[in-house]
C-alpha cells in the first residue's frame, strides 16, 4: 500500500474521528466519511486521496467502542491507520471491520510524507525520508480477515475461522 501521511497527535478519541453528533442523524458511511477528523482538521475529507494514511501517536481510538469510527475511516478511502499505540478495542474493531492497522514508532514521519507499508512483513518505508520503520507485524489470523475485507466478510466466506 503506498499513500501519504495525514498526521495527528497522542490520544485520538472515537469522537475526533467521528462525532457522536452525526451518528444519530445518518447510517450511511459514505456520509458518515465525509465528517471523520474534522474536529481536528475541518478540510481532512477534501485532503485525502484514497489510499493514504492516518499516522498518530500513542494511543489512537480511545475512548467509546462504537464501531463507526474504523467504519467511517475505512468509507474515507483511507488505506490504513498506523500509530504508535491503539486503543484495544479500536484495534479489534479495525479488523473486524477490515481497516488495517499498523503499530511502530511514527516519531519520524511528517505530515505529507510519502509512505509504503507491507503489513506482511511489518514494514512502513518513509519515501520521502529514505527510511524503514518496523512495525509490529500481523498475525496470519488477522491478515487473513484483512484480505476477505473484514470478519463478517471472512465468515461468509468460509462458514467458519478459517485461518
Amino acid at each position: 500500500m503506498t499513500g501519504r501521511a495525514h498526521r495527528f497527535g497522542d490520544n485520538v478519541n472515537t469522537d475526533y474521528i467521528i462525532s457522536g453528533k452525526y451518528k444519530f442523524k445518518t447510517l450511511d458511511m459514505n456520509e458518515l466519511a465525509k465528517h471523520v477528523m474534522e474536529d481536528l482538521d475541518p478540510e481532512f475529507y477534501n485532503k485525502v486521496r484514497e489510499g493514504d494514511f492516518i499516522v498518530a501517536g500513542r494511543n489512537f481510538g480511545c475512548g467509546s467502542s462504537r464501531e463507526q469510527a474504523p467504519l467511517a475511516i475505512k468509507h474515507a478511502r483511507i488505506g490504513a491507520v498506523i500509530a504508535r499505540s491503539f486503543a484495544r478495542i479500536f484495534y479489534r474493531n479495525a479488523i473486524n471491520k477490515g481497516l488495517p492497522v499498523v503499530e511502530c514508532d511514527t516519531s519520524q514521519i511528517d505530515d505529507g510524507d510519502e509512505l509504503e507499508v507491507d503489513l506482511g512483513r511489518g514494514v512502513v518505508r518513509d519515501l520521502t525520508k529514505g527510511i524503514e520503520i518496523s512495525a509490529k507485524p500481523l498475525p496470519p489470523v488477522m491478515l487473513k480477515i484483512l484480505s476477505d475485507g473484514g470478519l463478517v466478510e471472512h465468515f461468509k466466506k468460509y462458514g467458519t475461522f478459517n485461518l
